[in-house]
């Protein structure tokens, strides 16, 4: 099976997000992988209004409710299923997609 093992899926909570950073230095990759509602994605850890990350603290990713993905610096909300900005200062961008897939019941890095 080619690509990184991230973890297994019952390690995230349904709702819930997980953060990884892979690598070291310039080589450094932070993302963050979400689940809800049956589907498993993940995007960069990079807000698109100033590339801030988005988590305040680590894992939060989603917002109160757990309907959307929060940046905790400019409180953008962000669709969960698309990545899509629909509040903030950045609304109309979207967060960079990272390739994942889930095979029984382990999350991979899809490289």
């Amino acid at each position: 099976m080619s690509g990184r093992r991230l973890c297994r899926l019952e390690e995230i909570a349904e709702p819930g997000s997980r953060g990884f950073r892979l690598g070291s230095g310039t080589e450094t990759r932070a993302f963050f992988v979400v689940r809800h509602e049956g589907r498993v994605v993940a995007y960069e850890n990079v807000c698109p209004h100033v590339g801030s990350p988005l988590d305040w603290m680590p894992d939060h990713f989603l917002d109160i409710e757990q309907r959307f993905i929060l940046c905790a610096t400019h409180g953008a909300l962000f669709r969960i299923e698309d990545g899509h900005c629909v509040e903030g200062p950045c609304a109309g961008k979207a967060l960079t997609p990272v390739p994942i897939r889930v095979a029984a019941g382990e999350i991979y890095l899809d490289e």
